[in-house]
């Protein structure tokens, strides 16, 4: 009788190996993307900037809009975007708060409430435009400079990888070449066998 709890036996195993295996198959997608890997290292670039904006929810359709202007790749550009995702997203807005508010030299404009009533929420409207500033601020800081890195690593990849590809089939022409020069050959032989 089969176990009804697991209908995956190799479930454990596959939970182990989930992590390293997503970003694997994520890195080869990536790599693959169709292009000239300026165009797709540069809409990672952007892609990655937004995506250290505070502006959660609508960042890829701006790094694709972005994209499509500067006609770089736009599925990089999306790639890019997953920077922030639900996982990170509380960890990246954190730093980019902390690094804006003290550039612009605030103090903390929020924190956080024990109970939550209509005089707190009115706080937090009213201090929204400063939080929002202080993100901002913050992500354009740090999105700058990991956008310059985000180029050269994914410029650098693709490159790579579009390198093996072209050494790969041209490896495969030159042996269709000598194939295909064998077979003249005992074509040849055998035609004049026949005379």
């Amino acid at each position: 009788m089969r176990n009804q709890s697991h209908p995956d036996p190799d479930i454990k195993t596959k939970a182990k190996s989930y992590p390293p295996n997503t970003l694997r198959r994520l890195y080869e997608r990536f790599v693959r993307i169709r292009g000239r890997p300026r165009e797709i290292a540069l809409g990672f670039a952007l892609g990655l900037f937004v995506g250290m904006s505070p502006t959660m929810g609508i960042q890829m359709p701006i790094a694709v809009f972005f994209a499509a202007i500067f006609k770089w790749s736009k599925i990089s550009a999306a790639f890019g975007v997953w920077i922030t995702n639900p996982f990170t997203a509380p960890i990246i807005y954190t730093v980019t708060y902390f690094v804006g508010a003290n550039l612009l030299g605030l103090e903390a404009a929020m924190s956080l409430p024990q109970e939550l009533n209509w005089d707190i929420v009115r706080d937090m409207l009213k201090n929204a435009p400063l939080i929002f500033g202080a993100l901002t601020v913050g992500g354009v800081l740090l999105g700058l400079p990991l956008a310059v890195l985000g180029y050269y690593l994914a410029f650098a990849a693709v490159k790579q990888y579009q390198q093996r590809i072209q050494a790969k089939v041209a490896a495969q022409k030159a042996r269709l070449r000598v194939t295909g020069q064998k077979v003249k050959n005992k074509i040849r032989r055998k035609s004049e066998g026949q005379r």
